[in-house]
């Protein structure tokens, strides 16, 4: 994994596959996972419950999941789903997601890892 800074940021790379078509004609959705590493996820959490409040109606993912790795309790997964690549940098470019940011970065014991994904294939299973 590649340590980046606290925005999304990737190039579009084509899709390849079968399904290729019908993702395309609804739009390529875009998928962040943010792994990091916190003693405090309560304040974490917290400080995520603010950012969800101050952005209502105006944010851009569709879709958020935080895990816990059962191998090492201090690590966490956010996958966060968004409409698109260009929604992602949206919600990037806005002040509230640079404080958020800032903020987040305070409570881990290190620098964010992230993956920036073009999604090229999903299932209702």
């Amino acid at each position: 994994m590649v340590v980046r800074n606290s925005m999304p940021w990737c190039s579009l790379r084509p899709m390849v596959g079968h399904h290729q078509e019908s993702i395309r004609e609804a739009g390529m959705k875009f998928v962040q996972l943010i792994e990091f590493k916190t003693g405090d996820i309560e304040a974490f959490n917290r400080t995520l419950d603010e950012w969800l409040a101050k952005t209502s109606g105006v944010r851009t993912p569709s879709r958020a999941v935080q895990g816990r790795d059962r191998d090492n309790d201090r690590t966490y997964i956010h996958i966060v789903e968004f409409p698109s690549y260009e929604a992602a940098m949206e919600n990037s470019n806005r002040p509230e997601t640079a404080e958020f940011a800032a903020q987040l970065a305070k409570l881990c014991d290190s620098p964010p890892t992230f993956r920036n994904l073009d999604v090229t294939r999903e299932e209702d299973m």
